[in-house]
């Protein structure tokens, strides 16, 4: 194997007797190079819309998310609970509640959802990093001078961009946005539907933007006391609770702890899970560009088959005094097999380093521009390389390499 390999190498580099096979076989790993090149880049760019997203969606979502499985809402009142807030690896234990509402505003109305949040959801997530306009407030407090004692002087809230622009409301607007929630208990009056309304109201504060239509259109948030009014909830229901982890706690391991812990009646979340459709349709669009990449690199790969074809002509006297020597039609197979591979790996080294040397050229530069730079969330394509998706391109190319050299070296004997 080792003296194969050994004259294969000498062979690639060697000069031939018609310089054609040395320009088709240049042209084989110039092929393999652009395809593995392109390969790299473009993987590092979904890398780098994923990462960007996750970022988006991570100034809003907690690190793991408590939901009841068979209901909408569950009691925190539990000794289950009480254990968690406890927890070392918690660092912030959050109450949510979230149902739909009829948002109404000088005329206009829409529907909407409504996230009650308590006073830790500041610390939960990175809200005040995505605030555009005013400041993040659900209560404003009143605190009597005599005594000292707070009390809470009235309601704020604060929407997603996209749902303000709908109903036309702004951060230093002083009339108050109106809420409309079917009542949970009794009958409807049909003659007074109006009385079967719970009805709310908050000033707004402030508005946030997580670009993502998901939460920009639909999202108001407000304080848990109001939600649970609104919505007929007990001073302990919730629809999930949200947690944030200690720094140095691994999620997928707390994950699977509380799970065990809360039994089947619950389900934990994660980031990913949290938004399961997106991720799934990313990886799913990752994977297609990574077939259709694999039939490109193996058509390139093809080229491989004409230049070990002329080469195999071209060396048949070497050939010859080699099995005169004693080598057999294995060891003559196997040093056109290496040197179609050599070619092969060849362009998929160069293709590698001239993608890894594109994308951080971008990362560093941000050269390729999204339109003029200033229509979107970020002015150029965000690139992020992953050693994953190096070594799978790298073992890509490697086996469709291999597989392209394999065709023509069956060959290798009858030729020669």
């Amino acid at each position: 194997m080792r003296t194969a390999l050994r004259i294969a190498w000498r062979y690639l580099f060697a000069k031939k007797t018609h310089n054609a096979i040395n320009i088709v076989s240049g042209v084989s790993a110039a092929g393999v190079a652009v395809v593995t090149a392109a390969l790299v880049i473009v993987l590092s760019v979904m890398n780098g819309f994923g990462t960007l997203v996750e970022r988006m969606f991570s100034a809003f979502d907690p690190d793991l998310s408590i939901t009841a499985c068979d209901s909408k809402h569950f009691t925190t009142d539990t000794e289950v609970f009480r254990a968690l807030r406890e927890r070392a690896d918690i660092s912030v234990f959050s109450e949510t509640v979230e149902e739909t509402a009829l948002v109404r505003f000088s005329g206009r109305q829409v529907p909407a959802r409504l996230k009650g949040v308590d006073e830790n959801f500041r610390q939960l997530t990175q809200i005040d990093s995505i605030m555009t306009d005013g400041t993040f407030s659900v209560t404003d407090w009143y605190t009597d001078p005599a005594t000292g004692l707070s009390t809470r002087a009235f309601e704020r809230c604060v929407p997603g961009i996209g749902l303000a622009n709908q109903i036309g409301i702004g951060a230093h607007f002083v009339s108050p946005v109106k809420f409309y929630v079917p009542k949970r208990t009794g009958s409807i009056n049909m003659l007074r539907p109006d009385k079967s309304l719970n009805e709310g109201g908050a000033f707004i504060s402030g508005i946030f933007a997580v670009n993502q239509t998901k939460y920009d259109d639909n999202y108001m948030l407000v304080s848990l006391p109001l939600a649970r009014q609104l919505f007929d909830y007990g001073d302990n229901e919730v629809t999930a609770v949200e947690l944030k982890l200690a720094d140095g706690a691994r999620p997928a391991r707390v994950k699977k702890e509380l799970r065990q812990l809360l039994g089947e009646d619950f389900r934990v979340l994660d980031r990913y899970e949290q938004q399961e459709d997106y991720f799934r349709i990313m990886e799913i669009e990752k994977l297609m560009t990574i077939l259709l990449m694999a039939f490109i690199l193996l058509i390139a790969s093809f080229n491989i088959i004409g230049s070990l074809s002329m080469l195999m002509i071209d060396k048949r006297e070497d050939t010859a005094i080699l099995s005169h020597l004693g080598a057999g039609p294995d060891m003559v197979r196997r040093i056109f097999l290496y040197e179609g591979w050599l070619i092969s790996l060849l362009g998929a080294a160069a293709g590698m380093l001239l993608g890894i040397g594109m994308c951080l050229v971008q990362e560093k530069f941000g050269l390729l521009k999204l339109g003029d730079g200033t229509e979107y969330i970020i002015s150029a394509y965000p690139v992020d390389l992953q050693m994953p998706d190096l070594l799978l391109t790298a073992a890509l190319v490697s086996v469709l390499g291999f597989a392209a050299a394999w065709i023509p070296s069956r060959q290798a004997v009858a030729r020669t």
